[in-house]
């Protein structure tokens, strides 16, 4: 107990409760190329409708409708795909005054421009609010920004977007309890040209004109909050709930916008200001470049800490062996808690009759060139339907085998493996782009290659459950790779609470009495055959805790899958005795 100066009781508390966590094992991430959303940083998309809302719907570009396709394949089987949108920094968003600027994200935002004027000098319009499409692309060509302040009031009988408000824009509470006057202005986001989607039209069919989102009553002080404590200062407003502009700058013609509403300030009005500049100019100079090999490899470095993002499952898409080597050698094989998946190039197995073995077999042991249990690799790409574009697309396969993966996990768990004609079932198939026979599969699974065939009757079904390690291993099976990927995290956050204790009887039998139910656990669920726990004096010698360490050791025999079945047949006289001839062919 604490020593104490003089009598008294003192109540403490020891926690010996702790047991090992679950882990999540369903996490996708992706990298894909989308033409709009927030670039290079990580979102998480809970469902395909989700993931239009945010990265918006293909057009007939590849490089926009195999990610958003590979992507919405993964979400029909799981609803936790974390997603970056790889950008080329020489795409940009539109601006009001036509220059487009590359703006990524919201930190991009904040740090460059909200937080500093220095940047935005060259955004200022004379008399026109500055402002630039939320993200990188050709859509924010199609946005239109129409404005109305107090200090113009006068022409609000007359602006196209009156209808949209309640009155014209005046003196906020806020800046009226300060003295302060005409700070309020009103804002209406348009869809000038139909290309983007309004209540649920087809981007283009009638949506013209649209009015997206109004935004009323706001404050040009910076100071000025709403009743419930909120920022009504409009920059701030818009940053917080528009889904397609930012603000750059005030106009220039303003002299004291963007001060704060206790110097007792009258706002001016712009001056210049004609009903024809209220009703709103159309933003443009929005573009977009294809991404390179090394743009994807920098949004794929998003996920490179464990410690920051947690996810499991790699879902590759459609790219380079440059990119598939860079995610598994710095994101799977760095973190040691996920599996990248990989498919074969288009070329290789799309309009390839008779040469697809040959071509995958280049890729994998060539290109790639690389044994490792921390990747998959699949043998086809699908041919599925694009409701958005009504077309018929070949989307790879490795987002349906991630996926696979996930849906084990909820029927069954992480060491059961996703193939065969139980948990193997890929979805949204119209065909394959091949169908590998009999002796095909034979020539790709000594390789390392899983393949997706479609049977009669019996659906297109992985047949496979290999990874890419090309030693005879039991991890070179992806269900005893992710059974100890879950062991590892697991059993390594509960020992994190053993840091900076002392390494003596009772911390070491406190471990082995935290990891021995958690094993007995899966062993129940039939993960693992047998275990074994380690963790005493023979193991943690006096060296050992000399140099401050403390060593557990976990003995596993992990579960096999079934990947071959013979069945023998055996027919016997019938004055023969089973006894006879049983254990004896």
């Amino acid at each position: 107990m604490p020593f104490q100066l003089s009598p008294g009781v003192i109540t403490t508390e020891i926690d010996l409760t702790t047991v090992i966590p679950a882990v999540s094992t369903t996490n996708g991430a992706f990298v894909g190329e989308f033409p709009w959303g927030p670039a290079n940083t990580v979102i998480t998309i809970d469902s395909e409708n989700t993931l239009a809302a945010v990265f918006g719907k293909p057009d007939n570009n590849t490089y926009f409708y195999i990610p958003f396709l590979t992507a919405a394949s993964f979400l029909a089987y799981g609803n936790n795909l974390k997603i970056v949108r790889a950008i080329n920094a020489s795409s940009k968003n539109a601006t009001a005054n036509g220059t487009g600027v590359l703006i990524e994200n919201d930190d991009s935002w904040f740090n460059n421009y909200r937080a500093t004027t220095t940047a935005n000098s060259g955004y200022a319009n004379t008399n026109f609010l500055s402002v630039a499409a939320k993200h990188p692309g050709t859509l924010g060509n199609s946005i239109k920004v129409a404005y109305c302040s107090a200090g113009n009031s006068a022409i609000f009988s007359s602006w196209a977007y009156a209808s949209f408000f309640d009155g014209a824009p005046g003196t906020s509470q806020y800046a009226s309890s300060r003295g302060a006057a005409n700070d309020e202005i009103h804002i209406a986001i348009i869809d000038a040209t139909g290309s983007i989607a309004q209540g649920g039209t087809p981007a283009g069919a009638n949506a013209a004109g649209a009015v997206l989102e109004v935004y009323p009553n706001m404050s040009v002080a910076s100071d000025a909050k709403n009743f419930d404590g909120s920022p009504n200062f409009y920059p701030d407003v818009i940053a917080r709930r528009s889904n397609w502009i930012r603000w750059l700058a005030h106009p220039a013609n303003t002299s004291n916008w963007g001060t704060a509403a206790s110097n007792n300030v009258t706002y001016d009005g712009v001056g210049g200001m004609s009903a024809a500049v209220a009703n709103g100019t159309t933003l443009s100079g929005g573009s977009y470049t294809t991404c390179t090999d090394a743009n994807k490899q920098v949004s794929w470095d998003k996920f490179k800490s464990a410690d920051e993002i947690d996810v499991s499952l790699l879902v590759t898409g459609d790219v380079s062996a440059t990119v598939s080597q860079y995610v598994i050698d710095n994101i799977a094989e760095f973190r040691k808690d996920c599996v990248a998946f990989i498919s074969p190039a288009s070329a290789n197995v799309v309009n390839n009759p008779g040469g697809e073995v040959s071509a995958i077999t280049i890729q994998k042991n060539t290109n790639i060139n690389r044994s490792t249990s921390y990747a998959v690799f699949d043998s086809a790409w699908k041919y599925m339907f694009d409701k958005y574009n009504n077309a018929y697309r070949y989307v790879p396969l490795n987002a349906d085998v991630a996926g696979l993966c996930v849906r084990t996990d909820n029927t069954n768990d992480a060491w059961f493996s996703p193939a065969g004609l139980n948990r193997g079932q890929i979805k949204n198939v119209v065909k394959l782009s091949w169908n590998p026979n009999k002796t095909n599969r034979d020539e790709l699974y000594k390789i390392g290659v899983n393949p997706i065939v479609s049977f009669p009757g019996e659906g297109t079904v992985l047949f496979g459950d290999k990874t890419m390690l090309s030693k005879p291993s039991a991890f070179d099976r992806i269900n005893v790779r992710r059974l100890f990927i879950v062991l590892e995290k697991a059993i390594a956050i509960a020992a994190k609470f053993s840091l900076f204790e002392f390494n003596d009887e009772f911390t070491r039998s406190q471990f082995v009495a935290l990891v021995d139910p958690f094993l007995r656990d899966v062993q129940g669920r039939r993960g693992i055959f047998d275990y074994r726990v380690v963790c005493d004096e023979t193991n943690n010698t006096g060296e050992v805790i000399d140099r401050n360490e403390f060593i557990g050791d976990i003995y596993v025999k992990p579960a096999r899958s079934i990947n071959f079945i013979q069945l023998n047949f055996v027919a016997v006289r019938t004055g023969v005795s089973f006894e006879e001839v049983v254990g004896r062919f």
